[in-house]
């Protein structure tokens, strides 16, 4: 297993004390502020990673909790090819600063980030790396907080099939960039070529039914009252044989976030359709870089 320093990511994320970010952070009159939000899915170190609509989440939102629900950085993907645009030290930068302004962050590695599971216990600049969590809602609810991977029979039996999956997953990715490059020059909304082929597959729908029923069983055996998870890049919220199964998404195709209101409500944030609500006719524009600093 791969250790963090022998990833062909950048050797020292960006300190949100003594660096600017590639897009500065702008100023929202009025920014959300929420009791907990937890984002999973993000594959940083990929083309599929929709940087940009991440930075606008993370700009117009604040909360006293972060989860981080693992595949943050694809290590699977950065193994092969370095790919690391700026925009992608710009969502390390946010969440950085967050710790620093006193939000808690925790971390829960996934099967795409494994190499930091070893790292469990573990505090780095103020993110706390945990290979699991309980929260605790503002109504007294307790939800275990996981990836899901380990329920993924796939990922427990077949590894070598995921890795067959995850490539094939990724030229669709690949097409999907391609599509919404055209997209956004004809002035239309982002929109998800591989969301809909999932939800278009049988076989693809009852693995995500049989997946969601799996975890929540789990959940169950564990005494909690739900659970939180990702990894399937399926946003969901339901009750299942008196659990709560709660998926939080991805920020590749859906770009959603679980996100806890001050009184304990959980809701699913859609922040493509937000932001395609906010700017229509426009899509989404980012401000211009920061200018190099002199030497």
């Amino acid at each position: 297993m791969a250790s963090i320093s022998t990833l062909p990511i950048p050797a020292r994320f960006p300190d949100p004390f003594t660096t600017d970010p590639h897009i500065p952070e702008r100023v929202i009159g009025e920014r959300r502020n929420y009791r907990s939000v937890w984002v999973s899915d993000i594959h940083l170190g990929t083309r599929g990673c929709n940087a940009a609509m991440l930075i606008d989440f993370f700009d117009h939102v604040d909360c006293e909790t972060l989860y981080l629900v693992g595949d943050i950085i694809d290590g699977w993907r950065l193994k092969k090819r370095h790919f690391w645009p700026p925009e992608h030290n710009d969502v390390v930068w946010r969440v950085l600063k967050r710790a620093k302004r006193g939000t808690r962050v925790v971390y829960v590695p996934g099967n795409h980030d494994e190499m930091i599971k070893p790292f469990d216990g573990f505090d780095f600049g103020g993110v706390e790396i945990r290979r699991e969590a309980i929260h605790e809602t503002a109504d007294g609810k307790r939800l275990l907080v996981v990836h899901g991977d380990d329920f993924d029979a796939v990922m427990l039996a077949h590894r070598w099939l995921a890795f067959v999956g995850d490539a094939a997953y990724t030229a669709l990715m690949k097409c999907n960039v391609v599509v919404n490059w055209v997209r956004n020059k004809m002035g239309l909304p982002y929109w998800s070529l591989s969301m809909v082929a999932k939800h278009k597959v049988k076989n693809a729908v009852q693995f995500i039914g049989h997946y969601e029923e799996v975890v929540a069983h789990a959940a169950r055996a564990r005494g909690v009252d739900g659970v939180v998870c990702g990894h399937i890049h399926s946003a969901e919220m339901r009750e299942i044989d008196g659990v709560t199964y709660y998926n939080d998404g991805d920020w590749v195709e859906g770009c959603t976030a679980l996100v806890e209101h001050h009184d304990g409500t959980m809701e699913i944030l859609h922040w493509a359709e937000e932001v395609a609500a906010r700017s229509a006719p426009a899509t989404l524009q980012l401000p211009a870089p920061a200018p190099a600093r002199a030497a």
